[in-house]
């Protein structure tokens, strides 16, 4: 076994061995790339960043439009493009519905980043 070789960054074993430009943990049997083991540590040491519709970033606090029409599961209207929601919160949500909110008449929902613009 080489001293070199990192641990697993799934389960942290360090049982972890090359096989071609490989890297395979036994006991969790995740393979993830012999070159990106920094990248792979920057990437989940760093912040999250999430973009709106159009690029621009978003904070916690930050007030957003709704760019298009949302369905909404239960109500016979859905959210309509042009919508305000104010005061944000970023969350790692599910199926990628990364803003935790408050919509005025719908009440606490989830809404996806690329459904919203920066006011």
């Amino acid at each position: 076994m080489n001293e070199n070789l990192p641990p697993c960054p799934e389960c942290s074993g360090v049982y972890t061995y090359e096989m071609g430009a490989l890297y395979v943990c036994p006991e969790c049997g995740h393979e993830w790339p012999a070159g990106g083991e920094a990248a792979a540590e920057a990437e989940a040491g760093g912040p999250k960043v999430i973009k709106d519709a159009v690029g621009n970033v978003l904070a916690d606090g930050d007030t957003v439009t709704v760019v298009k029409t949302l369905k909404v599961k239960g109500s016979p209207t859905g959210i309509k493009a042009g919508t305000k929601v104010r005061n944000i919160r970023l969350v790692d949500g599910v199926d990628g519905h990364d803003i935790d909110c408050k919509v005025d008449g719908f009440g606490p929902m989830q809404l996806k980043s690329s459904v919203v613009k920066k006011a």
